[in-house]
Order: structure tokens, then sequence, then C-alpha cells
């Protein structure tokens, strides 16, 4: 069996840690800030994910670009020539043409490279949903599978990654079109937090709209208990737009009634962070 990697990019949202454990790559992606472009990546070399929402909260204005075809071409090329074959998990065609721009490329280097595998996993979901779907796979990994039925694990699984969260600042949402001006407003001005999830094709929806802190996390853990599968075998990941104490009061919410296996705190990038705003909080998790 030929040694494949497990490749994904920076909207995952997973830690550091957890990336380099698993020995997950990951491709950077960039973010402009009032101008000034970064790359980010897991281990926040050119701007900390503090240092972003900081600059958030202070009346900055970022703006996300997607991986080019040069950074696909160099970043895939790379591991290819090392006689290795990819296993790519990518941010959900739904959200992003990432997905679309990588197929254009993989095609290209299947023709260079015709004696490796590439495979390309549109993983219909974002950030720590991503995030858990990858770190899933990584697991299925270190149980031996090869890369043909690895590949097929993750297209049999990819939908059962369950994504709920909720935001504070509803202007991140208008400003990328999921609310109106009116709705961003009011809710703002009654502290209305919408609820959005992702639908079959990936794709961000308003599912529902809660008032008040209690709310938020007397939700999400409805939803862990009711679409969990499993759930004592399962690592869940709780993600934060820079509001680490509320992420912990979700995890002592859960640790406490025993239902999980573990519980992984993770930050939200700036990638995702751009359309979401400080104060966005997340439960995801497998279920039906």
């Amino acid at each position: 069996m030929n040694e494949y990697v497990i490749v994904s990019d920076a909207t995952l949202d997973l830690p550091a840690s957890v990336i380099a454990e698993y020995g997950i790559k990951v491709i950077p992606m960039g973010v402009n800030i009032d101008g000034v472009e970064y790359s980010h990546d897991p281990d926040e070399r050119e701007i900390s994910i503090e240092d972003f929402y900081g600059k958030l909260k202070n009346g900055s204005t970022s703006q996300t670009t997607q991986i080019t075809p040069v950074v696909f071409m160099d970043y895939f090329g790379e591991i290819l020539k090392q006689g290795k074959d990819i296993l790519y998990i990518v941010f959900s065609s739904g959200l992003s043409g990432t997905y679309n721009t990588s197929q254009v490329v993989i095609r290209e280097l299947a023709e260079e490279y015709p004696d490796r595998k590439i495979y390309c996993v549109d993983s219909l979901c974002a950030s720590i949903g991503e995030g858990l779907l990858v770190l899933n796979i990584a697991m299925q990994k270190r149980n031996g599978l090869s890369i043909d039925e690895l590949h097929d694990w993750a297209e049999q699984n990819k939908r059962r990654a369950r994504h709920w969260f909720t935001v504070k600042d509803l202007y991140y949402l208008k400003r990328g079109g999921r609310i109106s001006t009116i709705e961003a407003f009011v809710g703002t001005a009654l502290k209305i937090r919408p609820v959005l999830s992702t639908d079959e094709a990936g794709k961000l929806e308003v599912i529902t709209k809660i008032r008040g802190t209690h709310a938020e996390l007397d939700f999400l853990m409805t939803k862990l208990e009711a679409e969990g599968v499993d759930l004592a075998s399962q690592t869940v990941i709780i993600g934060h737009g820079d509001d680490l104490a509320q992420a912990k009061e979700l995890e002592s919410m859960i640790r406490s009634k025993h239902l999980v296996k573990d519980v992984l705190i993770s930050k939200i990038g700036p990638v995702i962070g751009t359309h979401t705003g400080p104060g966005m909080l997340a439960l995801v998790f497998m279920g039906n």
C-alpha cells in the first residue's frame, strides 16, 4: 500500500497541535485586513487569531481570498514528487469556488503523475465542521485504511457532520448577504441571535432565531442530544470567535452529562471569522 497524505485547507479551524498529531497537511488561505494581505496558517504565524478579532472590534474590515491554481499546483506537486498519494478534503463547494479550482489542477496533475492517486472530497462542511470530518478521517487512517477505503469512508460519512452555530454581531452576516440590513439592525438591538447550519448542498441557512446566551447554550445542547449518534465514542468540537469563556461554559455543560468521549475547543480563524465576526459559538458532532 502506497503512502498517502491527508490534506485540507485553513478553513478547517482545527488546533495546530491536533493537525500536527495526525500529520494532516493544511493549505494556507489568504485574508486581507484593511488592505494588508495575511496568509492564515493553523499555527497563526502571520497574524494571531486574537489580533484578528481585536482588529475587527476596533473597526477594521477584512476580506478573504480563495486558494489559487498556482498554490494548488505547488502544494500538491511537492507531495506527489515525494511519491505519495493525496486525499484532499476541501471547503464546501456551496460556500466557495475552492473545490472547482482544485478540480482543474487535479486533472492536470493526474496527467503529469499517472502513477499517483489524487482524491478530492467535497466536504460540504465549513470551519470546525470541516475540521471534525478531517479529524474523523485521520482517526480512520490510523486504523490502517488504504487511501481507496478512506476515500469511500469519507464520501459515505461526510453528511453525518452536524453543524450548529450562532453569531452575536449580525453585521458580518449582513455584509455577506445572509440576512437583510433591517434584520441585522433589529436583531442586534434586541440581542436576537440567528442559529445557522448547512444544508444538503453545503450552503449556510438560518434555521431559527433565539435570544440570549443561555438560550444559545440550551439550543446547542438540545441538538447534540437529539441528533448525535454513538456520542459515547465521539470527540465533539466547540468553536468560538474570541469568546473562550462561553466555549468553556458549553464544554462544562456537555461534560457534566457524560455524553461524549471528549470535547475539543478550537478557535474560529480569520477566513471564517471574516463572515461570522467576534462572538461566534459553534458545536459540531457526528450525527444522523
